[in-house]
Formats: structure tokens, sequence, C-alpha cells
């Protein structure tokens, strides 16, 4: 009797509170994928002709024409199939020191900060590759981060073919939605924020109780105003 009465008066467990980031065009002011291809070029380490068929990629991208997610990430780190994970790994953390250490936006840094000191868990969720995205969450301090990771070989290289899912489109909602219910527990979490700057991002944006667009490209800005969600120019 004594335990049943105790149970009645158990406090349910509070819901926890999410806010995802996306990276790219909302962390930082740009895209990382096309800035590390022209990185690769112009150390050397990846060739002309590769550079411009993941320009053509993203034409096709932004013009939202057919289009495949793992071509430009089997593009860009099949660069670096000859070399060892450790060396493409180091290329990748000099790549975040020298060209995206710039251009965080410092609103989307104290808009984390924000967010955790309201009790929320900030979690990353990026296209990007996992070394790359390992380097942005500590930058920002969140709580955890979700990035495309690649395969390795049994002479411990990156191939050219990603492992799993690209962490894109409606996949950034599964994957966080995964993410969360394992740290979490199903149905003990709520999407508090999310924060996106491209019309694939629309998805997660949905599935959020405030939605954030920031800066948001035409079609993503057209979806926002019409669905009163906010919009952050920053």
């Amino acid at each position: 009797m004594q335990n049943k009465t105790q149970q009645s008066f158990e406090k349910p467990q509070p819901i926890k509170r999410i806010a995802i980031f996306d990276f790219d065009g909302t962390v930082i002011s740009g895209q990382s994928g096309f800035l590390f291809a022209k990185y690769l070029l112009n150390r050397r380490l990846s060739s002309f002709t590769r550079t411009i068929k993941l320009a053509w990629w993203g034409i096709r991208y932004k013009l939202h024409l057919p289009y495949r997610q793992e071509e430009s990430r089997e593009l860009v780190v099949g660069a670096l199939m000859p070399f060892s994970v450790e060396f493409s790994d180091a290329v990748m953390h000099d790549f975040h020191r020298e060209i995206l250490e710039n251009l965080y936006r410092p609103q989307a840094l104290l808009e984390v900060e924000r967010r955790q000191n309201e009790g929320c868990c900030a979690l990353l969720v990026s296209a990007t590759f996992e070394p790359i995205a390992e380097l942005a969450a500590k930058k920002l301090g969140v709580d955890g981060f979700l990035a495309t990771k690649m395969q390795v070989d049994s002479n411990d290289h990156y191939t050219s073919k990603v492992d799993g899912p690209v962490i894109e489109g409606a996949q950034k909602l599964l994957s966080a939605t995964k993410w969360c219910d394992e740290h979490f527990g199903v149905g003990n979490w709520e999407i508090a924020y999310a924060y996106g700057d491209h019309y694939s991002d629309g998805t997660l944006l949905e599935a959020a109780k405030v939605p954030c667009a920031v800066c948001p490209g035409p079609t993503l800005a057209k979806l926002a105003k019409k669905s009163g969600w906010t919009i952050l120019n920053w």
C-alpha cells in the first residue's frame, strides 16, 4: 500500500526542450562543402575537374533540379582517398581553423548560449563531415552534434562512400529524433526551437515550437512568411 501511495505522488518527468541548429548558412555565413572543395583545390589535393563536377551539383541543388545527396560528399572526400584518415582529418582541422573560424555568426554563438541558459539541450545537425562538425560543436559549446560520416576502408583511408545517411533535408529531423529518443527517452522531449536557412530545412522547422529561418533563401523566406515563422537576419 505504501509503495502505491508513494507512486501516486511521484511527479512526472519534465519534458526536455531541444534547440536544434543547422550549420551551413545558419551558424556560419557560407557553405562548408563548397568552401572545403575550394580549399582542397588550393592545397592541390583535389583536381579542377572534380571541383567543376561539384559546382554542377551545387547548381542543381540551388535550382531544385534532381540531385543525389551523397554525390557532393563523395566528390569532396574522394579527393582524400589516397591519404590516411589521420592526414585527411588533419586537413579538415586546418580548414576549420583557417577558413571556418572566420565565418561564425556572433548571433549564432549568443543564441546557443541563450537557449542553454533557458535549460534547452542544444544540438547541432549538419550535412558537413564529422571531423568538421566535431570542431564546430566545440566552438559553439553545444550538447551534441549529428553530421555526415564517411566510410573507412581496411587501410584506414576514407572511401568515397557515405557511411549511413547524409544529415540533410528531412533526414535532419529523423536523425535528431533518434538521438533525442536515445538520450531522453521516447516522449520525454520536444523541439522547442529550430534554426535553418534553406528550404530543405522546412521539415525540421515545422517540427519546432518556434521555427526560425536564418537569413533564408527565397523559397524558405516565402514559406516562413506564409507560416508565420520567425525570420532572423543574422
